[in-house]
């Protein structure tokens, strides 16, 4: 797995809010919000961006409803995905 952070099969969180920059069909950039900071997803596929290839992206299916159905997998920077869960205050 030459240098990435997560490997695919991974569990990881959200570390901050996941937004559509557009790139997302079906979720309105407006509202945006693909994956609340916290949410629980999968690892299921990385490599390097194509426009910078020093740059790591991570596909990663989040779970979205209640039944912890994994949603439509989403590209996210290593800087977006942490594998410390949130502690609820």
């Amino acid at each position: 797995m030459e240098d990435y952070k997560y490997d695919i099969g991974e569990l990881v969180y959200a570390a901050e809010n996941i937004l559509n920059d557009g790139g997302m069909p079906g979720i309105d950039v407006e509202e945006g919000l693909i994956a609340p900071a916290g949410m629980r997803g999968m690892i299921i596929q990385y490599g390097r961006a194509e426009a910078d290839e020093t740059q790591h992206v991570y596909l990663v299916r989040f779970e979205n409803g209640p039944d912890g159905a994994l949603g439509d997998p989403v590209g996210c920077l290593p800087e977006e995905l942490t594998q410390e869960q949130a502690v609820p205050v």
